[in-house]
């Protein structure tokens, strides 16, 4: 949960739970400051934040996540100087303002110095708001002539929390609002006294109080503003010093007719006025909050909430709907949106609503995931980071907007490309994904293949393995006791990829395939990569199954193992970097018959130590197990039917595809689970209703009392979907688990529509 801009764990919760019972006497001002200090939640000038925590804990408080102390009432004090209103001498002044004097603005030092009074009085007495109270961060001036006193005062203060017409001139986000409202500040009261009239004296006041603004906020908060906003009462004023000072009007406040919340009622529109302070106010504001990834939470009772709770979507009803339309794709998998909401007309349009929302992108929808990815990657000593690209396909929808060539120019298909990096296990385990790009290629630069070596990386698509791995070793500084280890394909023979992966010792370890086209040079060798591997002893031979394939019968390859250390320069268009040192793995498949066409054939390099033939072995099959992601690529294409989605343009396909992704995971590793732990129950996947009448089904009768282990009920799902059980058909696949789960969902929802129907009405 994420209150007054920090997040507040259970943990957190149970921490203050805990501090509340065992000290009787604690208030909630000492409670405040004690979770400030937990937290080192300070301001920039170092001071704690103790109200914005005492307003979120009484937020937790109500919502009763916590319980707080006692509120206890607080003893009355004697006024101060600054509460004692001191009437200035006010002097009728007609003049020019070159015959004013010197015109200053004066800081008011503190609420209890004499010139508070004097700001207290003069509001008090001439302005049709009154003194306040001011909210948040202040700051109060005087207006003061060397010549003629007092000719008024002005405000600074915190800034309106939301306008409809700030936020469209600004182009923040909510993210960005949040993070940033701090630095725009509010002239909340403006004040020249109505015996003073002297023209333009309005307007060069307010230019000298937002000249020094900056600073004097800098002096007393630690930061500076970098935007002015203010509301004219146009019933009242006309703003034309604001207009003369340079301020731009931007729109007027909604003004709600009803009242509002806290029991005030509106007066009516306001005009909105702004001032820039700096030239990359836009810039400033709108920069997005960098919070760093985190390990996701240790347990949820609910898979949704434990794989999307933690989306920052700053609205608990946005973050409802997400867990709801997860748990609705996963019981149906392949359905479309609208038979996944269950025909509900409601809940469709409510989906549609949430994909079309501003707040919901791809990124923001799986930090949640990855974050819950990484504390389970935390609990493993290896972990694979499989990346792979695969495109997905909407030919057949021409009406949707925002898509890109997929394929060559002489073939027309548009859709979108989609770039992934699966975490597994060494026992091929899907742990959930660590990164997600997906992007619409730009038809205007259709070829810029041919131009590939003149382009530095950044310009090219390449760049999406070092983003991805990128995304890694975010993950590996979470996970300093798990060796993560980035897998790629040939196409990821990069040497640029291989340049940062060899930075640091903590950084996440590489394993690619060589491109061998490439012809990679040697440092100081006259041989190239594939001659210089060639040229090693045979440390040992490898038998590995390989499947059928299309017209590819199933065989048994016998590799021949080689293994050397290397060091590779770097082709000529990266003359820059510098050469890097990896190990190089061979198998080469030998004694084949004639029938193999295409014999194995597999160069690996890695930068994990290779200096036996067990650990040569060893990479090889780490190697194979990057075959999972195509799996687990077919999943979401034929499983969750995402290239089947009619969302019209490419931002509603992609937060779309994020639940999908995330739902394809949860199938895929549903498969895993039934066979590596058959024996834990089966409630940890599958909710009561849905374990119930599956067990009724098969067995023509009352289901059992407790869960029954995960491994037969999955099998039986798969029976559902078209899975035999015979001894030559293995374990089921992710195929026949989606298809037994579209079923599974139909007759749970029969049950529990069975199971009410059957308890007794109340009344005759």
């Amino acid at each position: 949960m994420r209150l007054c801009g920090q997040r507040l764990t259970p943990e957190l919760a149970e921490r203050i739970a805990d501090t509340v019972a065992a000290e009787a006497s604690l208030t909630r001002r000492g409670l405040s400051k004690r979770v400030c200090e937990w937290l080192n939640w300070r301001s920039p000038n170092g001071r704690l934040k103790e109200v914005s925590c005492r307003k979120a804990l009484l937020q937790l408080h109500r919502g009763g996540h916590v319980r707080l102390p006692e509120a206890r009432p607080v003893q009355g004090f004697a006024p101060g100087r600054a509460e004692r209103k001191v009437p200035p001498v006010i002097t009728e002044v007609r003049c020019s303002l070159s015959e004013v004097g010197e015109v200053e603005v004066v800081p008011v030092s503190s609420r209890h110095s004499e010139s508070s009074g004097i700001w207290n009085g003069l509001m008090d007495g001439y302005h049709y708001l009154g003194r306040g109270p001011l909210c948040g961060a202040q700051i109060r001036y005087l207006v003061r002539s060397s010549k003629y006193g007092w000719l008024g005062g002005l405000s600074f203060s915190a800034a309106t929390l939301r306008l409809r017409s700030r936020e469209e001139w600004i182009g923040w986000s909510e993210g960005a609002r949040r993070a940033n409202l701090e630095k725009v500040v509010c002239n909340s009261r403006f004040l020249i006294l109505p015996t003073v009239e002297v023209p333009n004296l309005a307007s060069h006041v307010l230019s000298s109080s937002v000249a020094r603004l900056a600073k004097d906020w800098r002096a007393r908060y630690g930061y500076e503003p970098v935007l002015c906003e203010t509301f004219v009462d146009a019933q009242r004023f006309a703003g034309t010093c604001y207009q003369a000072a340079n301020w731009v009007r931007i729109g007027s406040t909604a003004a709600s007719t009803g009242g509002y919340a806290n029991g005030k009622v509106s007066t009516g529109p306001k005009e909105i006025y702004v001032y820039r302070l700096r030239r990359d106010w836009q810039k400033t504001l709108c920069r997005e909050p960098e919070r760093p990834l985190r390990l996701g939470p240790a347990a949820s009772a609910n898979w949704a909430e434990a794989e999307f709770g933690g989306v920052e979507l700053y609205d608990d009803r946005l973050r409802a709907r997400l867990q709801v339309l997860a748990e609705d794709f996963f019981a149906q998998p392949g359905k479309l949106v609208p038979e996944a909401c269950g025909g509900s007309k409601a809940k469709t349009k409510a989906a549609y609503r949430f994909f079309d929302n501003e707040r919901v992108d791809m990124k923001q929808l799986l930090k949640g995931h990855v974050e819950s990815t990484a504390r389970r990657a935390s609990e493993h000593e290896v972990v694979l980071a499989v990346q792979d690209t695969t495109t997905l396909n909407y030919t057949a929808h021409p009406s949707t907007e925002g898509l890109g060539p997929i394929n060559t120019t002489k073939d027309s298909a548009t859709g979108l490309i989609l770039h992934d990096t699966m975490a597994f296990n060494l026992q091929g385990t899907p742990l959930g994904l660590l990164d997600v790009q997906c992007w619409a290629r730009d038809e205007a630069e259709a070829g810029k293949r041919a131009r590939r070596h003149d382009l530095p990386i950044e310009k090219k698509e390449s760049l999406k393995w070092l983003k991805s791995y990128r995304a890694v070793a975010e993950v590996q500084r979470l996970c300093p006791d798990t060796m993560l280890v980035s897998v790629g394909d040939r196409e990821s023979d990069i040497h640029e990829l291989f340049h940062e992966a060899a930075q640091t010792e903590s950084s996440p370890k590489l394993l690619v395939r060589a491109e061998k086209s490439r012809k990679r040079k040697l440092e100081a060798e006259e041989l190239d990569l594939w001659e210089k591997v060639a040229a090693e002893p045979v440390a040992g031979h490898q038998e590995l199954y390989v499947p059928r394939s299309g017209s590819r019968r199933a065989r048994t390859a016998k590799l021949e193992i080689r293994h050397a250390r290397v060091k590779l320069k770097p082709p000529k268009r990266s003359v820059a970097l510098p050469p890097v040192e990896m190990w190089a793995v061979s198998a080469l498949e030998v004694d084949h018959d004639s029938s193999v066409k295409s014999p194995l054939e597999w160069m690996l390099l890695t930068t994990v130590e290779v200096s036996c033939f067990e650990q040569a072995t060893e990479r090889l099959r780490w190697y194979a197990l990057r075959w999972g992601i195509e799996v687990y690529h077919r999943t979401i294409k034929s499983g969750c039917r995402i290239q089947d989605r009619q969302l019209n343009n490419a931002d509603r396909l992609e937060s779309c595809l994020a639940i999908d992704l995330v739902v394809a995971w949860r199938i895929y590793r549903l498969a895993k689970a039934g066979r590596e732990t058959p024996d834990i129950p089966c409630d940890v996947f599958l909710a009561e209703s849905q374990w119930q009448v599956l067990y009724a089904v098969v067995r023509n009768g009352p289901p059992p009392e407790e869960p029954p282990p995960l491994g037969d009920a999955v099998r039986k799902i798969a029976g559902l979907g078209g899975f035999l059980g015979r001894k030559s058909d293995g374990e089921p696949g992710t195929t026949t688990l989606w298809r037994g789960l579209e079923k599974l969902d139909c007759m749970a929802v029969a049950w529990e529509l069975g199971r009410c129907c059957a308890r007794p009405r109340d009344g005759p």
